[in-house]
């Protein structure tokens, strides 16, 4: 049985590990006390006898767990931002390229990406890996996700009725996630986002338009077939089929699922194309993703528990 300690196990994330993990006969929590949870000696001392600990945390506390570890044995996730770009630390997209999840199951320290990059590398690292999208074509994100992806106190001020409606935010484009896209799809030049918090809990739909007209002999059936390759044998990203694209796309139609679903939207003859991912932020874009590389890093089937 292996042991998992959730440092920040009362957060938006670390609740929705935890709810998965208690499920798992295969996996023994280490909880801490309230009292003892900003305690460093206790804090420690949980590592110590942990296999793997995932640190759902903001990014300064999780450097700060991390100089906790030095010198134990323990392995780590975690689900800041703190270390996506980092090299000494594995990127946990398991699906990234081919042979990714072998990192992810050999590393010692597993950096679990966000739920904006997820989306946005699935669509984007197939193409620019092939050549097919040119490093430095200007690209745009676009997207919208549920208010859960703002963590407790953007949920609190939403239940409370503090703050209503949807909002667009990051315009002056110093979005987090803007890093982990430019690096781990081998973009020269950081996107554009343009993100919007819907009035929603979770749920979330990100969309990338391409013009054909800049892109000399790139069709739709081309990115269709470096999708299907790409993602061949993949259980969580699927490429939805070209006869079930809908007129609408739901953001919260994945939810309480670990399953990304990509879809190429647009013809040659519109010389248009918009790339589209739809995944539950709190699935696949955090807690279902850092149960995944779990999996991988414990040498378990990567579903379990999903």
């Amino acid at each position: 049985m292996a042991k998992v300690f959730i440092d920040g196990e009362v957060g938006t994330t670390g609740l929705q590990i935890r709810e998965r993990l208690l499920r798992r006969a295969d996996i023994s929590l280490i909880s801490l006390s309230e009292a003892d949870r900003k305690n460093a000696e206790a804090r420690k001392a949980a590592f110590a006898e942990a296999d793997i600990g995932i640190l759902c945390l903001p990014d300064v506390a999780s450097k700060e767990a991390v100089a906790l570890c030095q010198g134990l044995d323990v392995r780590l996730i975690d689900a800041s931002t703190a270390y996506r770009v980092d090299p000494n630390w594995v990127f946990g997209f398991p699906e990234l390229t081919a042979g990714h999840a072998t990192k992810i199951a050999n590393a010692k320290y597993v950096s679990n990406p966000g739920c904006w990059s997820t989306c946005a590398l699935a669509l984007l690292r197939p193409l620019v890996e092939r050549g097919l999208l040119p490093a430095d074509y200007p690209l745009s994100i676009f997207g919208v996700s549920g208010y859960t992806g703002g963590g407790k106190s953007m949920i609190a001020e939403y239940e409370t009725g503090d703050l209503t409606g949807s909002f667009f935010y990051a315009g002056k484009q110093h979005h987090k996630h803007v890093p982990e896209i430019t690096v781990h799809a081998g973009l020269a030049t950081n996107p554009m986002m343009f993100p919007t918090v819907g009035d929603y809990a979770q749920g979330m739909v990100v969309q990338i338009p391409l013009h054909l007209s800049l892109l000399p002999g790139l069709n739709v059936s081309q990115m269709r077939v470096a999708y299907v390759d790409h993602y061949k044998g993949a259980r969580f990203v699927k490429l939805r089929s070209s006869d079930d694209l809908p007129d609408r796309e739901y953001p919260q139609r994945l939810n309480g699922t670990n399953m990304l679903e990509l879809q190429v939207l647009g013809d040659a003859s519109s010389g248009r194309v918009t790339l589209c991912a739809t995944l539950d932020n709190l699935g696949k874009g955090a807690s279902g993703a850092a149960v995944q590389n779990m999996n991988l890093m414990l040498g378990l089937d990567e579903g379990t528990g999903l």
